[in-house]
């Protein structure tokens, strides 16, 4: 792999990516939308046209850009999330298809909120879509990453679940109260958790750059989904903190309405099993290995 056009750089997975993109001395082009401080930037506005000629020439294509949905949803907030997603993939899938050299393969982000709150389903790639304002955001997220394969460019959506990482994302924002030993289940702690460790993420993706075989809806969780009472009691025991003071659910809904039923509350037991199939072997398949490495 040459070459390697990579948005939603700054984010734990894209810095993670290009560091292990870095590392196999592959050309690394950050999509961004600051102001363009060298020559391996390209400036981009995400619900703007994009021109092909930025575009052409990559071996690869890796589309993780998005607002964040980790704050209360505002009519405001939630046009930006799926504008910023829906629209910003579609500007450019429409320009890698114009581009006179396209990629072999666009990896494009999507996440496990496809399927919504589904209880004790176990959830495959085949599974249907769900309900909610995630699901309907990543119906249309992974529609329009779909369109770049009329001009035979390999597609796969790679729906992410709970992503842990030392440097930010779901385990960053966690960290504070369960250090401070305020940390517990949230509301029931019935709930599914389908999580998977950021260097899984990295080598997942390079896994699908390399198997011509994978291609559409790619589950990108570990292979041992947990309950969240379970989670909360496996990172507390990481941390060596007590986790006895559970987050009542009508508290979290008060504080993020319709975000913390579908971000938190809502159960996802989530397998991979396109990943398992095509021969990848997780780093980090048990929670507990996982959370000891990370904190």
């Amino acid at each position: 792999m040459n070459r390697v056009l990579v948005s939603g750089a700054s984010g734990p997975i894209g810095a993670a990516l290009i560091t292990s993109f870095e590392r196999d001395s592959a050309q690394v082009v950050r999509l961004v939308r600051r102001e363009v401080r060298g020559p391996g930037q390209i400036a981009w506005n995400p619900v703007g046209e994009l021109s092909p000629e930025a575009v052409s020439g990559f071996d690869a294509v890796i589309h993780l850009a998005g607002e964040s949905v980790v704050c209360r949803w505002t009519a405001a907030k939630k046009k930006a999330i799926r504008e910023s997603r829906v629209l910003g993939t579609r500007n450019l899938a429409r320009a890698l298809l114009r581009a006179e050299k396209k990629p072999k393969v666009l990896v494009c982000a999507s996440a496990i909120g496809f399927y919504g709150n589904r209880g004790e389903e176990s959830l495959t790639e085949e599974s249907t879509s769900g309900n909610g304002f995630l699901a309907e955001v990543c119906r249309e997220w992974e529609a329009e990453g779909r369109a770049a394969t009329g001009a035979g460019i390999r597609t796969v959506n790679i729906r992410i679940g709970l992503v842990l990482s030392a440097h930010g994302g779901a385990l960053g924002k966690m960290l504070p109260a369960f250090k401070a030993g305020l940390g517990g289940r949230l509301g029931s702690g019935m709930q599914w958790w389908s999580w998977i460790h950021v260097d899984d993420i990295v080598g997942a993706v390079h896994h699908a750059i390399k198997r011509d075989d994978l291609r559409g809806p790619v589950n990108l969780v570990g292979p041992q989904p947990v309950r969240n009472a379970e989670f909360a009691k496996t990172l507390g025991a990481a941390l060596g903190r007590p986790t006895f003071l559970p987050a009542p659910a009508f508290a979290m809904r008060l504080a993020l309405g319709e975000a913390a039923e579908e971000l938190m509350l809502a159960s996802q037991k989530v397998t991979p099993e396109k990943l398992l199939k095509s021969g990848y072997q997780f780093r980090f398949g048990e929670l507990k290995k996982a959370l000891e490495e990370l904190v």
